[in-house]
Order: structure tokens, then sequence, then C-alpha cells
């Protein structure tokens, strides 16, 4: 297909060389004639689906092998970005499209940029510059390792506390070989089934109190896909902004509020203020969330 050619355009070019008519003046008078508008070729949407059909590609098929989200793909072949989620990902979802179809995307990010204002070629290489640091810090941020050790010390007191106690339930009883009645073994059993079954929920509690009550502190953790995070404190300012991989986790601590944007919602995992919320979202779904101190609670 061949962009930004009219047969239009070419069909005057070849009039005015057969009426011997000069360019730019209409053959009467002399007088300077209006100029003719540019012709830009058809719109981003029409080119891609016009592609699409010269492939013999449904948009189920260019939506399986994009993993843009089937509405996405409708609403940019009617040259609709609103649903893109923002400038970056409409950039991204026209080169998948475009490559699905067999063309060069690159052409077609460009009329885009034109069109909205051009591309920030230099901004996110200094913000992801400026996020090293923080990033390193936010991971020191939370003491975990002090959190389970004060779980252990607190299972091990109970245990400890709960082995006196049925020692001291078997010596009331008289001694071990003989009989026991039968209310006092079921009295030892009580006292010592105790030690086994607290030690579950003692970790739990303590990572939640770990926690710093007059902060908020959000971990994310990508599980079965990678998704592009975007973080920001409560002073606006940016903490990360880059794709979190599967098996990889950020974290981030602020004393007011952490603004979060995830690309991919179903694919990233949130912890906050200790509680584990689950899933941000759905796949393929960009959600724009907000937290606090205290009892999370997404804004």
């Amino acid at each position: 297909m061949t962009i930004g050619k009219s047969p239009d355009r070419d069909n005057r070019r070849s009039s005015a060389g057969k009426t011997g008519s000069v360019p730019g003046r209409d053959g009467s008078d002399g007088t300077p004639a209006a100029p003719e508008p540019a012709d830009e070729g058809p719109s981003i949407g029409r080119v891609l689906s016009g592609a699409r059909i010269e492939a013999g590609l449904t948009v189920d098929q260019v939506s399986t092998s994009t993993r843009v989200r089937v509405p996405i793909v409708h609403a940019i072949e009617e040259d609709d970005f609103g649903r893109c989620g923002g400038d970056f990902y409409a950039r991204g979802h026209i080169r998948s499209i475009a490559k699905a179809v067999g063309i060069d995307g690159d052409v077609l990010v460009a009329r885009y940029d034109a069109a909205h204002g051009g591309a920030p070629a230099t901004k996110r290489p200094s913000q992801l510059l400026d996020t090293g640091p923080i990033k390193v810090t936010d991971r020191r941020g939370p003491n975990w390792t002090v959190a389970m050790v004060a779980a252990i010390c607190a299972v091990v007191a109970l245990i400890g506390f709960n082995l006196v106690n049925g020692k001291t339930g078997v010596s009331g009883t008289g001694s071990a070989s003989a009989p026991l009645p039968s209310g006092s073994g079921t009295g030892s059993v009580a006292a010592a089934s105790p030690s086994v079954q607290p030690p579950a929920p003692a970790p739990s509690v303590a990572a939640i109190a770990a926690a710093p009550a007059d902060k908020v502190t959000v971990k994310l953790v990508a599980e079965k896909d990678a998704s592009w995070v975007s973080a920001v404190d409560g002073n606006g300012k940016s903490l990360y902004q880059n794709n979190v991989e599967p098996g990889q986790d950020q974290t981030f601590t602020d004393a007011k509020q952490i603004k979060l944007v995830i690309g991919n919602a179903g694919a990233v995992h949130v912890y906050v203020n200790g509680k584990d919320l689950g899933p941000a979202g759905k796949d393929g779904q960009v959600v724009h969330v907000t937290y606090t101190p205290g009892d999370p609670q997404a804004g």
C-alpha cells in the first residue's frame, strides 16, 4: 500500500500540463491562485485496517498475535486513540498492529507523533536514570528480616511456655509409669496441642505489624507475565517507570501516598502495608491506583 499519494493530485498535474498553465497562477489575468491543500493520504486507522484486510486477517487474529484487546484494535482502526491509555501505549499498539499486518510501524508512529505533539525522546531515559538509587533504597526500606526474627522469637517463646505448662501438668498427676485417669489424659493432650497450632498465624501478624503505621508501603510482584509500571510519590516525584519482568518485584514507600499506573494489571500481584490485595486487575487492563498509610484502600 502506498501512503501519501492521491490519484486526484496526479490528475490535476496532468490537466495543468495539457493546458499549459503556469503553476501558482490561474492562467487568465496573472493573479496568484490560492495554494492547494496538502494531501496527507489515508489516516493511520485506515492504513492499518486496509493492510489487515489485504493480509487476510481478522481483528480477532490481530488481537491474538499482538495481545492488544479487540475493542482497542477497533478503536485504533477508527482513529480513536483515547482508549489506548496514553501516547506511550498508543505508539506501542500502532507498532504491534503494523508488524502483525506487514507494514512499517515507524512511519505510522512518526505520523502519530506529528499529530499529537511529538515523541518524548529524552524524557524517559533521564527518568530511568534518576530512579536507580531510589529503587535500591526502597528495597531496603521494609525491614522484613526484623519482622521474621520477631515472629520466630514469639513462636519459640510460645512453645517454651506450653512445654513448661505441660511438664507441670504431668508432674502433678503422678509418675510416668503410673496409669493416668481419663480426665488427666485429656488435660495433657489439650495442653500439648497449642504448642503445634499457634505458630501458623504468627508470621502474618508480625509481617503486618512490620509495615510502618505512618507510611504507605506498596510491593508489586510480576508473577506470570511482564508489565509496565509507573510509580509517583506524594510530592509528585517519579519513583519508577519501567517494565517489571516475570519473577521480579518492586517496593515503594512514602509518608503520604503512592500513585501507580500498571499497564498489565492481571500480571501484577499487589501487597499494601503488609496485606495481600491479589492481582491489580485483569490481563491487559491499564489500572491507575493510589494508596495511602493505614488500611490499604485504592484511591
